[in-house]
């Protein structure tokens, strides 16, 4: 992916010196996808604002303020952010977004289509909390909203709004961004957005009766990167995950400092992340502990990705990066080849691109304008475009 990066390439300020990325190996670049780099050139602006490749169309599905489905009884919520897809029984599907809205005010809502993809109702899953910036989706079928504020908490909502959400302490009471799940070992990994954040890891404590973890309790630990070990993480137990005594970040001496951890999303074995403040993409193998940065801005001249946040991964293997500010891009990096734009989101310089996911079928990606053409929050849009994903 891009370029393949040697060097002291983590940050640090604990340790006199950063510990070394290592390389991304055959082995591991075989596992990514890069169908998305041979799209060709974005078109002209279409209605709706949006530039894409020759065979993409797109359409607007909701605007903040406003009723998605008239007589639904929920204006789609404002500062949409973080977001996934929710495969229903009926063969539709939700789609889930945070509210980035502070003071009480943020929460959770979702989008329900049908099987044909029309958009039937609208209804919140969550609410009154405040901040509610990423999170992520769940193997069991449940959303996890991460509340981006020093006291912030994990959320675990139904997509479908049939059950209440809970609150879960245990996996951290820090500023939360984004959330991904190894569904084999079950672990939850977890991104703090601070320039002296730490990358989380949580390990459930039991189980129930339908091999659903229990999330009221468990080990919650901050990963170190051991400097000339080719990138080999070892992880650190956080003893007090509530940060009654102690900021969680300060518990683990020892643990890497990631500049403010954004987007998160797990694929084939991987832990893609990124990295606001030093514009990188990162790679966790959670089968060899070892990590690796996959795209560094400040290694590509010109490079179309800047401020990289949201990410997710098509069913294709290609990890697609939004931007929250350089041109409103969604950009898909791959292994021989630097980032390459998929939709470029004209007039709307006071907004950030935010909540990147794919429907079931892989043909549809939904995404948002987080305060729209005006900058304003409650001015949201949130978009579907539709073409060959897959190839």
């Amino acid at each position: 992916m891009g370029v393949l990066f040697t060097g002291s390439l983590l940050s640090s300020c604990r340790e006199s010196t950063a510990p070394n990325a290592g390389k991304l190996s055959g082995r591991r670049l075989d596992r990514l996808g890069s169908n998305l780099v041979k799209l060709g050139p974005l078109q002209e602006p279409d209605a709706n604002g949006l530039r894409l490749a020759q065979g993409f169309t797109s359409r607007v599905i909701a605007r903040s303020s406003q009723e998605p489905v008239p007589g639904c009884g929920y204006p789609w919520h404002a500062a949409p952010d973080g977001a996934a897809v929710f495969t229903a029984k009926d063969g539709g599907w939700a789609y889930v977004s945070n509210a980035e809205v502070g003071g009480g005010g943020g929460g959770a809502g979702a989008l329900r289509f049908d099987a044909d993809g029309q958009v039937v109702n609208a209804y919140p899953i969550l609410e009154n909390t405040s901040a509610n910036c990423a999170g992520g989706s769940t193997p069991w079928g449940t959303w996890l909203s991460c509340e981006e504020f020093d006291e912030g908490r994990v959320w675990e909502c139904d997509p479908f709004g049939e059950r209440g959400p809970i609150v879960w302490p245990a996996l951290g009471v820090f500023k939360h961004e984004a959330a991904a799940v190894d569904p084999v070992r079950s672990h939850i990994y977890l991104t703090e957005d601070r320039g002296d954040g730490l990358l989380y890891r949580f390990g459930p404590g039991a189980f129930n009766d339908q091999g659903v973890p229990d999330l009221s309790a468990g080990r919650l630990e901050a990963a170190q990167v051991l400097d000339g070990e080719e990138g080999r993480v070892v992880w650190h137990r956080i003893p007090d995950p509530g940060g009654s005594r102690r900021p969680t970040r300060l518990q683990a001496p020892k643990a890497t400092l990631f500049k403010r951890g954004e987007g998160m999303w797990f694929h084939n074995g991987m832990v893609f992340f990124t990295t606001t403040q030093d514009e990188r993409v990162w790679a966790y193998d959670v089968e060899t502990s070892t990590i690796e940065i996959v795209y560094d801005d400040n290694h590509f001249e010109d490079a179309c990705l800047t401020g990289v946040d949201n990410i997710t991964v098509s069913a294709a293997g290609d990890v697609l990066v939004a931007e929250d500010g350089g041109d409103n891009q969604i950009c898909t990096i791959a292994r021989d080849d630097g980032p390459v734009p998929v939709v470029h989101l004209v007039g709307h310089d006071g907004s950030e691109i935010t909540g990147p996911a794919f429907d079931p079928s892989g043909a549809r990606l939904y995404f948002s304008s987080q305060r729209g053409e005006t900058g304003q929050s409650e001015d949201g849009i949130t978009f579907e475009v539709t073409g060959p994903f897959l190839g």
